[in-house]
């Protein structure tokens, strides 16, 4: 038999070893009533109910083109919203450089699985014009967007000029590779797969480098010169998720998006027909314009926020990657998985485009300020687009 104060002792023990455990398990309630109270406040998440919608709707009748693609769109955008938001929580448990790279990998996951389910299709055109889309919807719309928004709550803005021109000088570098294909083909007339595609693999290799060493720079050796001016605005971060959970949502989110993709792929160009579009339309505008929604609404909010330096490295950045590490990524995949092999020429009215974008933000951010009319001359020159993409057939 045990003495008393033996006995007390084991008691003392005993709730020593439970009282983690019970601090384990309260912890671990609270953070999933804190995600499950987020989830259901935030109204984007609702939208996920669209998800087996469309798969359902996809196996009753899937001839209903139209309908799968307005039905698919809604599904995407909150599978883009869980994506971004997961992304951003496996981040934060990792470290700044980790994080960093993690967030510019799967930033625009949402628009390479679209991308490479097209490629898979064949849909050469509507890839390209995606891309260029992307590029435009974010360097234009979303920073426009967050400039207006925030321009209407606050007199004057300011923001990091450094990383704004780095940017702008990111995309003016991958405007560059998109002329020399396209330029060659038509200046010089060959348009030919012997000489384009070993032309526009190597650039893409050059991209591919370039933007490697464009993270090393921003995220190792001059991480000081890309820190944000501040504001005095709400500096309130969302608390980011548990990584056991994050992590499953990640996962959940990309096959979500793989499995909707496919039927907006196979709906897109019936659709576009039956609604009035060329499938040039649908890349630039309506696949853009899905595939950043989350990013969009970040973007947007850190404006309202007086947040402005955090709203213009996701738009450009976004921009930035697309044109450096998504373009390049899917022209390499596209000898894997595409009937035939994608190359960057693009058509002139689409480098046209990416060229006048890069000018136009160049000159916009350029003070390292901003004012509500700022957003309205970048929303103006993406109306311009918009509705030329529109208006031309094919």
């Amino acid at each position: 038999m045990l003495s008393q104060p033996e006995a007390a002792g084991g008691t003392l023990v005993s709730l020593e070893l439970s009282r983690p455990r019970a601090s384990t398990l309260t912890q671990s309630n609270e953070n999933m009533n804190t995600i499950g109270r987020e989830l259901r406040h935030n109204p984007l998440y609702w939208l996920l109910v669209f998800v087996p919608v469309v798969g359902v709707a996809n196996s009753v009748k899937p001839e209903a083109h139209t309908a799968l693609f307005l039905l698919s769109i809604l599904a995407i955008v909150p599978l883009a919203a869980l994506l971004s938001r997961a992304t951003e929580s496996v981040a934060a448990k990792t470290g700044d450089a980790i994080g960093g790279l993690l967030n510019a990998t799967l930033g625009n996951l949402t628009e390479l699985v679209i991308a490479i389910t097209a490629l898979r299709a064949g849909m050469l055109d509507l890839v390209k014009a995606s891309l260029i889309g992307a590029v435009v919807t974010n360097s234009l719309f979303m920073l426009g967007g967050a400039f207006l928004l925030g321009g209407l709550k606050h007199h004057k803005q300011e923001f990091n000029p450094a990383n704004a021109r780095t940017q702008a000088g990111m995309l003016l570098l991958a405007t560059i590779a998109l002329v020399v294909p396209s330029a060659v083909a038509r200046v010089d007339q060959l348009n030919v797969t012997s000489v384009m595609l070993p032309l526009s693999l190597g650039i893409a290799c050059i991209l591919l480098a370039t933007y490697a060493l464009s993270l090393l720079f921003s995220l190792k050796t001059h991480r000081d010169v890309f820190a944000g001016v501040g504001g005095d605005g709400d500096q309130h971060e969302e608390k980011p998720w548990p990584l056991s959970f994050a992590l499953g949502a990640l996962a959940i989110a990309t096959l979500g998006i793989a499995y909707v993709s496919e039927i907006f792929v196979e709906s897109v160009q019936q659709a576009a027909v039956t609604l009035g579009m060329s499938k040039a339309f649908v890349g630039f505008i309506v696949v853009a314009l899905v595939g950043a929604a989350a990013e969009m609404a970040t973007a947007f909010s850190a404006a309202r926020k007086n947040r402005l330096d955090l709203s213009v490295g996701v738009a450009m950045g976004s921009s930035a990657q697309i044109a450096l590490f998504v373009a390049p990524a899917l022209l390499i995949l596209s000898y894997f998985v595409a009937p035939t092999p994608m190359d960057l020429n693009f058509g002139g009215g689409q480098v046209l485009v990416v060229l006048l974008t890069t000018l136009t933000v160049s000159f916009v951010v350029a003070g390292g300020r901003a004012a509500w009319y700022s957003g309205i001359q970048l929303l103006a020159v993406y109306a311009i687009f918009a509705v030329t993409a529109y208006l031309i057939p094919g």
